[in-house]
């Protein structure tokens, strides 16, 4: 089976990470997509994030009951914050027979030199690529066992719709409706 990981803090998930993950399945052979919250990604302020299980409740409430997209909270079990190549390395000792793969965007490929033992990574997993919208884009590395896929360009984050919380906007066509309406009820994000 082939699973495609993709890693992120959902916080909080919205529209634009639901597209990306169809699109790797729809785009890549992949036969299964499980979104891999982050309790505590090491390039991010934690302050910012909402509770890991908020996180994941939304993540579940996002997909709804898609059969081949899952939230993991597998990540919470391990030690923090979280380092790709470990989880890599748990996953293939529970999961022996599953290929794993990493969806990322573009601005995460050119950071990737400095995550802890990429070279591994590239070495024994492949990753998929979705192009992200830069400006002054660098020049993109290459490497072994990377591939891009299509998707439809979304310039939507969490950052901004976070902000757009914090100052009492909706954010609802976003986020979805069920995700919106858990925001609310739990005073995220300062809603």
């Amino acid at each position: 089976m082939k699973t495609g990981l993709f890693f992120g803090s959902f916080n909080p998930i919205h529209v634009g990470h639901l597209i990306i993950a169809e699109s790797a399945l729809n785009e890549t052979g992949l036969d299964a997509v499980w979104l891999m919250v982050s309790p505590q990604n090491p390039f991010k302020n934690k302050a910012s994030l909402a509770g890991e299980f908020d996180r994941l409740k939304m993540t579940e409430i996002a997909i709804g009951n898609h059969d081949k997209i899952k939230a993991s909270n597998f990540e919470f079990y391990l030690p923090k914050p979280s380092y790709t190549i470990d989880t890599l390395t748990q996953l293939k000792e529970k999961y022996p027979s599953t290929d794993f793969s990493i969806i990322m965007g573009e601005d995460n490929l050119l950071q990737l030199h400095k995550w802890k033992n990429y070279e591994a990574i590239l070495k024994y997993h492949s990753i998929m690529v979705y192009p992200r919208m830069m400006k002054d884009k660098p020049a993109i590395p290459k490497y072994e066992n990377v591939n891009y896929f299509d998707l439809p360009y979304l310039d939507i984050s969490a950052t901004r719709i976070r902000e757009l919380i914090t100052k009492g906007k909706s954010v609802q066509f976003q986020v979805g409706n069920d995700v919106w309406e858990y925001i609310k009820k739990h005073r995220l994000y300062g809603a």
